[in-house]
């Protein structure tokens, strides 16, 4: 069964040329050019993965508002932000809301393609069956890589996947410094090394809506970052 994409992007022929490739990769493709008929389409049934444009039509900020419904509807659904908008602001804005990755329209078709299927190798994780090894504890903290589930003094954490694998990386080795490139290898991620600041930080924004003051995640300047709860 091939899986669905789902592009949102109000340029009918940079729809097209996406729409082309990613069927002759054996992919089933929707395509939409506003945020309405997208949020109808959704309000149905989510597809496997979104690539949304930031601004769509004379609605500069629509890609953002999309992002947002469709992460409160799914915290797993891949989502990929492909605008032509290449500010760290924009980036970090679509980070905020949920996005696991934002690229801009530079991007090579292959390298577009790499992404997908790093997202989508995560995803095949909660598919599998539960084995006694899923879990991973450290003190008040348990992960679990199969049923992609976080809990924090037995309070869930409304993780992305992009933010799951990082923080999982950082936890299986309490008090090891995790430079910036083993962070990406280790968690198995493909992003922009100047977005995973901005991924730490919306992690520990998570973790601080449980506790307040929270200290788990040390930065090591100039180096990278590392889990210190035992």
């Amino acid at each position: 069964m091939s899986r669905t994409i789902a592009l949102v992007e109000d340029e009918p022929h940079i729809r097209d040329n996406y729409a082309k490739w990613f069927r002759n990769h054996g992919y089933e493709v929707l395509e939409y050019a506003t945020k309405n008929e997208a949020i109808g389409a959704f309000a149905n049934s989510l597809p496997d993965l979104v690539i949304l444009d930031v601004g769509l039509g004379d609605e500069p900020e629509a890609g953002f508002e999309l992002c947002r419904e469709l992460r409160q509807q799914s915290k797993t659904l891949p989502i990929i932000f492909l605008s032509a908008l290449d500010t760290d602001l924009d980036m970090i804005s679509g980070l905020r809301l949920g996005a696991d990755d934002y690229l801009t329209k530079e991007v090579s078709l292959p390298f577009l393609q790499a992404r997908i299927n790093a997202l989508f190798s995560r995803v095949e994780a909660l598919s599998q069956p539960e084995n006694k090894d899923a879990k991973m504890i450290r003190g008040d903290l348990v992960l679990d890589k199969e049923r992609f589930t976080v809990s924090w003094f037995d309070k869930d954490l409304d993780l992305t996947l992009t933010e799951f694998w990082m923080l999982y990386a950082l936890v299986e080795r309490p008090g090891h410094v995790k430079k910036r490139e083993q962070l990406l290898k280790d968690a198995n991620i493909i992003v922009e090394d100047n977005t995973i600041t901005s991924h730490i930080k919306r992690i520990r924004r998570k973790f601080e809506k449980v506790t307040p003051v929270f200290e788990g995640i040390e930065t090591v300047y100039g180096i990278g970052y590392r889990w210190i709860i035992k």
